[in-house]
């Protein structure tokens, strides 16, 4: 009695993300590659995660809080920078180096085969490794100025939320312009360009408010479609609305977790599987186009 013949498949290609799960020890090493190489010869190593937010965040509250005034309009104006400053990070981490993954790695890619999605998917652990100091620093100001007092069981719930919506819609964009990158070495300008804006275009260095009163209707409506909007304002919500003495003075945006929430998680989600679907369909033809 002969055996079924093998499926065949098309070389140089995978089953997506589904091959990382399947590839953990592998991916362990690349993640563990990434951070040796971002640190090698240098002095203070993982400290650069805290200095790195630690002057940026210095630099803003400066411009933005002292010099137009924005921490005497927003109580605890320190918290709600740090917090929309945080949550930014991870996304430019994750989005940056993951666009820029397979084109880095193309010395690699070209001698032996290995689940392409590894490199994208290894920058998300990697930001990981940089986000985790962070939320501690931001977890200790929270506290400090009155976080135990304020806080409810939905603001906390809030925090996990938000990194649930950035994490995907990051490394799903990730995926798409590290497709792009092979082909398009313009890619990687757009990235820049993208990273520039996006602090902009969500309430890091603002209230949201802002937007609401000082431009048109619909233009608010496509600002909360942004899920990074949505994802900083629960970072707000769950960080720094709990240590505001007079809540009722300040207000959260409307249908933030009845209506927004659910819609950015799925923006989100879409944009992961988007980004999964043009790797696979174009990862074949990485190595000849490196």
């Amino acid at each position: 009695m002969s055996s079924a013949a093998p499926e065949l498949v098309t070389p140089g290609k995978g089953r997506g993300l589904l091959d990382v799960f399947h590839n953990r020890y592998l991916l362990r090493l690349i993640v563990d590659k990434e951070i040796q190489i971002r640190y090698r010869g240098t002095v203070l190593g993982l400290v650069w995660s805290y200095l790195k937010p630690g002057v940026q965040f210095a630099v803003f509250y400066i411009a933005m809080g002292v010099f137009l005034g924005l921490n005497r309009g927003l109580t605890n104006f320190a918290v709600y920078l740090f917090a929309g400053i945080v949550l930014i990070n991870f996304f430019s981490e994750i989005f940056g180096n993951a666009s820029r993954s397979i084109t880095d790695n193309a010395g690699l890619l070209k001698k032996i085969y290995l689940p392409r999605q590894l490199f994208p998917v290894s920058n998300l652990f990697v930001a990981l490794v940089h986000f985790v100091p962070q939320i501690l620093i931001l977890i200790v100001a929270s506290v400090a100025t009155g976080w135990f007092t304020g806080v409810d069981v939905k603001q906390i719930l809030a925090i996990p939320v938000a990194i649930m919506i950035i994490a995907p819609f990051a490394l799903g964009l990730g995926l798409i312009f590290a497709t792009f990158n092979v082909f398009f070495r313009d890619a990687e300008n757009f990235v820049d360009m993208i990273l520039m804006v996006a602090t902009w275009a969500s309430p890091v260095l603002y209230a949201w408010t802002m937007v609401r009163d000082q431009l048109w209707g619909w233009v608010y409506y496509v600002y909360f479609l942004n899920p990074i909007t949505v994802a900083v304002e629960l970072f707000h919500y769950g960080f720094w609305y709990p240590t505001v003495n007079n809540p009722e003075l300040w207000h959260v945006p409307p249908h933030l977790l009845t209506v927004w929430t659910p819609i950015a998680l799925v923006i989100s989600v879409l944009t992961l599987f988007l980004g999964d679907a043009m790797f696979r369909r174009h990862e074949g033809n990485f190595a000849q186009e490196l």
